[in-house]
């Protein structure tokens, strides 16, 4: 006998909400291994609830009790095993990136390590083999002597009990390689590099000294020029790969060899100034990521025992009433409990307009519903308030603040490597061992022509040096990094460099209709009474049955249909059922009471409407009402008609979204088909398709993906099924939702369609830059090998190199200035 069995993934791995979450495959591929369970999948978190593990076991197999055991106790062991970390350390380059996540990936017990240009190393790894103290001092070394720094809050990540599976960065701390001279070391060695190139330059052509001392320049140039070059090319070998720094080194020395030290010196001058700079372009971009995490005060004004007291943001406890002056940052997440103002919420949703707020009626509700409450009550870290005192009470510690979310998931976002990424590194593979070969046959090339070896190892040093994919390598990084970065400044967080790409060639969009296409307020426009019934006893009855769902219809017509009844007394309504996608049943006065869909009835074994109610419930369709129908016992009582007000916005971000290239736009809805056109003829969308189940808008999503790339536009909450089968999920108004935050590939933070058309259009942009780098990384290598073959020198072609590498990162830069064409 197969039974079920629910968990929420959040109770079995503390602190994983995300389905996606490598545990939460091992824990599934566990079980589904064990005796007795026959399937084992993970629903989507919805409605506000976390995620679940759903369990098919056989009752005769695994009673209840044990199968709840199992699946407790390998959660538990899981979660023991396995962590994840996450640090911040100074890496100059996309290269030392690759050697370092190469590095790590070596080492006993890492599972997966990425890390980027910006400095995020992601480390996942198997606390049985190894662990975060031993992993860090095995970082430390390879970051030449660099010590990670301690946390200074203990509250830092998500950390669980007795240090157990950890998905954050709470003990992470900071690693700095810049060196003995700061984080401008390298720069200082290449300047050095440069001085003493040109001083033995000057005093061997020009002035008649020993010949010792020129040399004695070049050689510091070597020291200088080739000291960082050289820990590179050591890292690379040790993982039996050869980079650029291999390349140049034997580029350098092979000069040496010939007598040719200052075009050796030249080159590392060259290369080393390049490297140098591109650390400091990459550093822009990634000190405005870092802004980020600066826009919360360090400091709270807490009203405890009758007085304010200033404390850091770190000791703000859940509860805590904070006072905010006119003028300043809100330090903390929360609501309104005194003083009304408006306020700046630009720093964290990209609302271009102050939002008016005022303090909550029951503060009691808010505290249990939070993120249920209406955004005129909400606040967050970071944003500005305007010209009012106000008191807000904090509902989140300064580590889960939305903010302080948004800027950990834009960390991890700049590892995810992208589509185009992938491609380049799979073709350097490829490409780096087919340059050695050349180059080795061109030092044969004596063979041939009639040449000196040393002429024919000058030109496959050259060769070596022009074929280096250098560019290439931090093509795609740079640009990810830039347009990501620009994107959380904008309200607009994308999750790695695949979605990036992916939202940028874009020609379809699905968009749910309540509350992405219409405000999700709807409100009672018709009351429809079956001959014989009254519009008091119709609203009587559907007022009190509605009042116990939280459907945004049910509120409807709980709310509206109280107005309309004024003092009436209600009756009393219990045993509520909701019917997923048709409606609800419950019982009054020990009747049966059916309210949803016309749909619902005449199926499943329950009767029929009347004529004249498929009439009405027909004309209301006609007039674009969403409407309800209302049965009690075997009387129908009437229909209710609701109307769903379209956004203000919609109309004119869609319009934008045609103008920047997206030929398709469909909208998905539970309505009838009626309704949904109607809805659609207003806002100006291509494609209305109705009647569907959430389970159908799936099955639409995938139809519509079979046939080109297509995002899915919604809440992330009731539509993170449909989202997770979009090429992009996109979030709206993530900013009051964690669960949105989580499962959404693109979050928009605002709720407002109008930062769509801007992150459709910073994503064609940074899919525009990435294909202008790549195409210039490969031009610039199509261009120097066979001028290297045919006798430019090398330090032409180091010159030409080292500019095309600087030329792609800071095209890339440019994203970080974009500006929405289409407003």
């Amino acid at each position: 006998m197969t039974e079920k069995l629910r968990l929420d993934v959040p109770i079995l791995l503390p602190e994983v909400s995300d389905a996606a979450d490598a545990c939460v495959a091992r824990l599934t591929s566990e079980l589904r291994a064990r005796r007795g369970v026959e399937n084992v999948h993970v629903t989507a978190a919805r409605d506000g609830e976390p995620s679940q593990l759903c369990i098919h076991y056989d009752a005769d197999i695994l009673p209840l009790a044990r199968i709840r055991e199992l699946v407790t106790g390998t959660g538990a062991r899981i979660a023991e095993r396995y962590g994840h970390v996450l640090w911040q350390l100074d890496i100059r380059h996309q290269r030392r990136a690759r050697t370092l996540a190469g590095r790590l990936r070596t080492l006993p017990g890492v599972l997966e390590a990425e890390a980027s240009a910006s400095g995020n190393v992601r480390v996942e790894f198997d606390r049985s083999v190894t662990t975060e103290a031993s992993l860090r001092e095995q970082l430390d070394g390879m970051q030449a002597g660099a010590t990670a720094r301690a946390p200074v809050d203990d509250h830092a990540g998500h950390r669980h009990a007795e240090g157990k599976h950890d998905h954050g960065d709470g003990e992470a701390g900071h690693a700095h390689e810049g060196g003995i001279l700061g984080p401008n070391t390298e720069l200082i060695f290449s300047l050095a590099c440069g001085a003493l190139l040109i001083g033995g330059y000057v005093v061997e052509k020009f002035l008649a000294v020993p010949a010792w001392l020129p040399f004695t320049a070049y050689l510091g140039a070597y020291f200088f020029g080739g000291f960082f070059t050289l820990r590179e090319a050591i890292d690379n070998l040790r993982l039996a790969r050869f980079e650029i720094d291999t390349l140049m080194l034997v580029a350098a020395a092979g000069a040496a060899a010939l007598g040719a030290w200052a075009e050796g010196a030249l080159l590392l001058f060259l290369f080393s100034l390049g490297h140098a700079l591109e650390h400091y372009a990459m550093g822009r971009a990634k000190r405005a990521i870092e802004a980020l995490a600066e826009l919360a005060p360090r400091t709270a004004l807490v009203r405890r025992n009758g007085e304010l007291q200033d404390v850091p943001i770190e000791d703000l406890a859940v509860g805590d009433v904070v006072a905010v002056k006119p003028d300043a940052r809100l330090p903390a997440d929360g609501f309104l409990v005194k003083g009304e103002s408006s306020v700046n919420q630009a720093p964290v949703t990209g609302e271009s307009i102050p939002v008016d707020k005022r303090p909550v009626t029951d503060e009691g509700e808010a505290r249990a519903n939070f993120d249920k409450l209406d955004a005129v009550h909400r606040v967050f870290a970071g944003t500005i308030n305007g010209s009012g005192a106000i008191e807000i009470e904090v509902t989140r510690r300064s580590t889960d603040t939305t903010l302080a979310k948004v800027v950990r998931m834009v960390s991890e976002a700049e590892t995810q490597k992208s589509p185009t990424q992938r491609f380049t590194d799979q073709f350097e593979r490829f490409f780096v061992p087919a340059v050695l070969a050349l180059a080795v046959l061109l030092l044969f090339a004596g063979v041939v022509i009639d040449e000196p070896f040393r002429d024919s190892f000058y030109r496959a040093m050259a060769v070596l040096v022009a074929a280096s994919p250098c560019a290439l390598a931090i093509a795609t990084p740079s640009a990810v990094l830039s347009g990501v970065a620009r994107a959380a400044r904008g309200g607009v967080l994308v999750k790695g460099g695949g979605p990036l790409e992916n939202l940028g060639s874009l020609s379809a969009i699905a968009f749910d209709k309540t509350g992405t296409l219409t405000a999700g307020k709807p409100r009672i426009t018709d009351v429809v009474p079956a001959a014989g019934d009254t519009e008091e006893e119709l609203l009587a009855v559907a007022v009190a049955v509605e009042s116990l769902s939280d459907h945004p219809l049910a509120k409807a017509i709980a709310r509206d249909g109280r107005k309309r009844l004024g003092e009436r007394p209600l009756p009393e309504a219990g045993d509520l059922d909701s019917l997923t996608g048709r409606g609800v049943a419950a019982r009054i006065d020990g009747e049966a009471v059916l309210i949803g869909k016309a749909e619902m009835f005449g199926t499943g074994g329950i009767a029929p409407l009347s004529e004249a109610m498929q009439q009405a419930i027909g004309t209301l369709r006609e007039g674009g009402r969403t409407t309800m129908v209302v049965r009690k016992g075997d009387r129908d009582l009437g229909a209710i008609g609701l109307m769903d007000t379209p956004r203000e916005a919609a109309k004119e971000a869609l319009a934008r979204l045609h103008a920047l290239g997206i030929k398709r736009m469909i909208m998905i809805s539970g309505d009838h088909q009626k309704v949904a056109e109607a809805v659609a003829r207003q806002v100006g969308i291509d494609e209305a398709w109705g009647d569907l189940m959430p389970e159908d808008k799936v099955e639409a999503i995938k139809k519509l993906r079979a046939e080109a790339k297509v995002a899915m536009v919604g809440d992330g909450v009731n539509d993170a099924p449909a989202m997770a089968n979009a090429t992009v999920g996109i979030a709206m108004g993530a900013a009051g939702s964690d669960v949105a935050l989580e499962t959404a590939d693109v979050a928009l933070m605002a709720d407002d369609l109008a930062n769509l058309p801007f992150a459709v259009g910073l994503s064609r942009t940074t899919r525009s830059v990435i294909l202008q780098n790549v195409f210039v990384s490969l031009g610039v290598v199509a261009l120097l090998v066979p001028a290297t073959i045919l006798g430019l020198g090398i330090g032409p072609a180091v010159a030409v190199h080292e500019g095309s590498t600087l030329l792609v990162v800071f095209n890339a830069l440019r994203l970080l200035a974009y500006r929405d064409k289409s407003v």
